[in-house]
C-alpha cells in the first residue's frame, strides 16, 4: 500500500466537486450547503470484514460499489436526495495495492451511479481485517421526508423489486453451490432505489418507509412499532424472482429467505388503498416491479398468512449482531 498522505491525495484528486459542496477533502472538516426550505439527513454503517462480507467471495470493486449503494439505500428510504459520502478507512497489511486500486475505483464508480461526491473521512492501519465506516448526508424538502412511523391501520403494505435474491446467494455460497449471474448480482451488487423512493416522497404516496436491510420480518417489525400498529402480509403475493421460484419449488422451506434473509435492499412502505392506481402507474414509470403484499391493522403483532388463509410461523429471524 502506498503511504497514507499519498493516498489521500488520490482521492482528493479523484473526488468531483458538487454544487453544495462548499468546501471538501483537505481541511478538518467539510463544508455542505443545503438548498433552502430542506433539511440534512445523514446515516452511519458500519462494514467489517468476515462479518458483512468475505473477500474470498467478492472482489474490492464490488466490495466498494455495494458499499455506497447500502448507505445511499438510507437516504431513499427517507426520500432523500443524495450529497455527500465520508469513507472511514482500516486498511490491513494483507491488503495490496492492486486491490486498493480495484476498491478506489468501485467507490468512485459507485459515486457516480448516485451522483454523490466524496467529501472527506479518514484512513488508518487495521489490525483486524478490512474495515469501512460510511457516513452519507442528502437531503429533502422539509414537510416531505418519510420516516417509520407515518404507518395507519387499513393501509396497505407495498415492496419493490423481489424479495429473497441476496440471501439465497449466501445461502448457495455457503454450502460451496453454485449461483446464477441474477443471484450474484442482487448478493453483490444492489441498487438503491433512490428514484422511487424520492417519488414516493415528493408526490405524497407513501405514509411509512423504509429500506430491507435486515429482512422483511425484522424491518417490517421496525415500522410496525414506530407506528403503533400491526400487520397481515400474505405470503402467496411476495414478490419472487424466476430463480428464487425455480429453487423455491424444490425446498419450500427457502420461503423463510425471503422473509427473513436480509440484505434486499428494497423499500418497503405503507399507503393510503386509495393510491393503489397512483402506485400502479409509478411502477410502469420507473420502470420497477411494486407489490401489495398486505395491509396494517389495528391489532398488535404480525401475521403471515399462506394461501389457505392458515398462519404461518418463520423458523429464522433477522439478523441481530448482538445475539448469542
Amino acid at each position: 500500500m502506498a503511504g497514507e498522505f499519498s493516498f489521500i491525495e488520490k482521492l482528493r484528486q479523484r473526488a468531483e466537486g458538487h454544487a453544495s459542496l462548499t468546501l471538501g477533502i483537505g481541511d478538518d472538516c467539510s463544508a455542505l450547503q443545503v438548498p433552502d426550505g430542506h433539511e440534512l439527513l445523514t446515516s452511519t454503517d458500519l462494514l467489517l470484514e468476515n462479518v458483512h462480507f468475505r473477500l474470498d467471495w467478492t472482489n474490492p470493486h464490488d466490495l466498494a460499489h455495494k458499499a455506497v449503494s447500502v448507505n445511499v439505500s438510507d437516504l431513499a428510504a427517507m426520500g432523500g436526495r443524495p450529497l455527500a459520502l465520508y469513507l472511514g478507512l482500516g486498511v490491513p497489511r494483507s491488503f495490496g495495492a492492486g486491490q486498493l486500486d480495484l476498491f478506489v475505483d468501485g467507490l468512485f464508480e459507485g459515486l457516480a451511479d448516485y451522483a454523490i461526491c466524496l467529501a472527506g473521512g479518514d484512513t488508518c492501519r487495521s489490525a483486524n481485517g478490512l474495515v469501512l465506516a460510511i457516513t452519507v448526508q442528502g437531503h429533502c424538502r422539509i414537510g416531505q421526508r418519510v420516516t417509520r412511523a407515518g404507518g395507519l391501520a387499513g393501509e396497505d403494505l407495498w415492496v419493490s423489486g423481489t424479495l429473497g435474491d441476496s440471501a439465497l446467494c449466501l445461502r448457495r455460497l455457503l454450502a460451496r453451490q453454485s449461483c446464477s449471474t441474477a443471484l450474484m448480482a442482487r448478493h453483490f451488487r444492489p441498487r438503491a432505489r433512490l428514484a422511487l423512493g424520492q417519488a414516493l416522497a415528493e408526490e405524497g404516496l407513501a405514509t411509512a418507509m423504509l429500506d430491507l436491510s435486515d429482512g422483511l420480518d425484522g424491518d417490517l417489525g421496525h415500522l410496525l412499532r414506530a407506528s403503533g400498529v400491526g400487520a397481515r402480509v400474505n405470503i402467496n403475493q411476495l414478490p419472487l424472482s424466476s430463480d428464487f421460484r425455480a429453487h423455491l419449488a424444490r425446498q419450500p422451506e427457502l420461503i423463510d429467505l425471503a422473509l427473513c434473509g436480509g440484505e434486499d435492499y428494497e423499500l418497503l412502505f405503507s399507503a393510503n388503498p386509495q393510491k393503489r392506481a397512483d402506485l400502479e402507474r409509478l411502477s410502469q414509470r420507473m420502470p420497477l416491479p411494486l407489490t401489495c403484499i398486505g395491509q396494517l391493522s389495528a391489532a398488535s403483532g404480525l401475521q403471515y398468512l399462506q394461501a389457505d388463509g392458515s398462519a404461518y410461523r418463520p423458523t429464522a429471524g433477522a439478523f441481530d449482531h448482538f445475539a448469542d
